[in-house]
């Protein structure tokens, strides 16, 4: 079974590869390549701008009868982007460039023309040398003037660089330390008496404080003693242990006491009663019998009891 992808193919023995005829074609004949403008140009007709990298569809073919050192010379035909003018340049393998035929002018091309008008200027220069002696005399003379010139501001540039060579750059980096090492204890002395001035400013503040509140125990405890010796005399007989609060300085929180208290004091204090009331002599059983209740005197002896009480209330009011 034969392969799908010949790779040798068969000769027969009778093959004479000279009677295989040869095509001839054209010397001149043209091929479509893809190729990019090579330089910025602009077209002659419509004065449209081709940038450098732009692609076209160009037509290339061989130049005849120009060569250089035996490489061939190539011809591009390509059209403008805009009027389809024809435009043709050719490659240029002396300066390793391209050439500009007609259709379109080169523009961005200072440095090259600088170039040539050099060359030219060189080979004038040896031509006029080659026929005229005094001419390369002349130019010599010309070459030592600038040459010693060019010594002298070289010289210059050298004297220069020493005198900025002198700067001790070691001193001045010295002196810059030791200016940043004195910035550093200035502002740690800074820092430090700020510290202390803060420090004493709340040790101040802080005894300040304490005095104030003494202040303020010494003022509450005059205020209580005041408040004591301003109550009334008859206040006494309310409290239980009015020998103890009379002895001792510390004030003691008493029960305000009601009204009446304040006035007569307590109905059952029989001390400070007994000598107000006098209990009246029991008479007959009979009168006894029926002048008393069995819950306590009659209304007549009551009447003489508030009557008694009555001179002994407004004294005390008074």
């Amino acid at each position: 079974m034969s392969e799908r992808k010949v790779l040798n193919k068969y000769y027969p023995p009778d093959f004479d590869p000279s009677k295989i005829p040869k095509l001839k074609l054209p010397k001149d004949r043209q091929y479509v390549v893809r190729l990019m403008a090579p330089f910025n140009m602009r077209c002659k007709t419509c004065g449209e701008y081709i940038y450098k990298g732009k692609k076209f569809n160009a037509r290339k073919e061989t130049v005849q009868n120009e060569h250089y050192m035996g490489l061939p010379i190539f011809r591009f035909y390509i059209k403008c982007t805009r009027c389809l003018a024809e435009i043709t340049f050719k490659t240029d393998p002396e300066n390793t460039d391209y050439a500009m035929e007609h259709g379109a002018t080169r523009n961005f091309q200072a440095e090259k023309l600088i170039e040539e008008e050099e060359k030219k200027i060189q080979r004038e220069r040896e031509e006029e040398e080659l026929n005229n002696p005094m001419k390369v005399l002349e130019n010599r003379t010309r070459d030592s003037k600038m040459e010693m010139e060019v010594l002298e501001n070289l010289q210059e540039l050298k004297e220069l660089n020493q005198r900025q060579a002198q700067v001790d750059f070691e001193g001045m980096l010295g002196q810059y330390r030791d200016l940043e090492q004195q910035q550093r204890q200035r502002e740690v002395e800074e820092d430090e008496r700020e510290t202390k001035e803060m420090l004493e400013r709340a040790l101040v503040k802080r005894l300040r404080d304490s005095d104030s509140d003494s202040d303020q125990d010494e003022e509450k405890e005059k205020s209580a003693v005041k408040k004591l010796a301003a109550e009334r005399p008859t206040d006494i007989l309310t409290t239980a242990n009015s020998t103890d609060i009379q002895g001792s300085t510390a004030p003691v929180k008493r029960v305000q006491p009601e009204t009446w208290e304040r006035s007569v004091g307590g109905l059952g204090a029989k001390a400070v009663l007994g000598s107000l009331v006098v209990r009246k002599k029991p008479a007959a059983s009979k009168s006894s019998s029926s002048s008393s209740t069995p819950f306590g005197p009659s209304i007549p002896q009551t009447v003489c009891l508030l009557l008694a009480l009555k001179p002994s209330v407004s004294g005390s009011v008074h």
